[in-house]
């Protein structure tokens, strides 16, 4: 997704932020922790032009909002136009950010469609400045990757050679033998 938004938009630099903690998503289940999905972000952007692991909200610490973020970074780059790159399922839910509102007035939203439908946008974000962006399906998450080492499951086809290293090293998404 990220290369070919960066491509379709010309991008100069795509950041993978590293969230500390996804407040949207420990609630649901168990995260694997910070530093491990840093390792295995640095490991599947190691060898990537442009492309850059950031763990500034990792040591920022605490509950992860994207828009503490984006304030950080226009800080830094006053004259930067930000990209914020999400997928159209993610797109559909930004009304439940923490000040999402803030987070479309300082990024122009990227909505990556990954599939013939339509996305279906909130009506919070008709006003915002928003790029789509189209590719072809890819059947990958992760939540098929973390069910596949579950099931003993080759990851290969999947992902990095560096992410399948980092989660055999850290035994992730095992299944536990009660």
């Amino acid at each position: 997704m990220a290369t070919t938004v960066s491509s379709a938009l010309a991008l100069d630099e795509v950041l993978f932020v590293v969230a500390n903690d996804p407040w949207q998503k420990t609630s649901e289940r168990v995260v694997t922790p910070a530093a491990v999905r840093l390792e295995m972000v640095q490991a599947l952007v190691d060898d990537q032009e442009n492309f850059t692991a950031d763990d500034r909200e990792i040591r920022r610490g605490g509950p992860t909002y994207t828009v503490d973020t984006l304030r950080e970074l226009h800080a830094e780059n006053l004259d930067c136009e930000i990209f914020l790159i999400v997928g159209a399922d993610t797109a559909s839910r930004i009304h439940t950010w923490h000040e999402y509102g803030q987070v479309l007035a300082l990024s122009t939203l990227v909505v990556v469609n990954r599939t013939d439908a339509s996305p279906q946008l909130a009506p919070e974000v008709a006003a915002a400045r928003v790029e789509f962006v189209s590719m072809p399906a890819v059947d990958v998450s992760s939540t098929l990757i973390r069910d596949a080492v579950a099931a003993g499951t080759s990851i290969d086809a999947f992902t990095s050679q560096g992410v399948c290293s980092v989660i055999a090293a850290h035994r992730l998404y095992r299944k536990v033998n009660a």
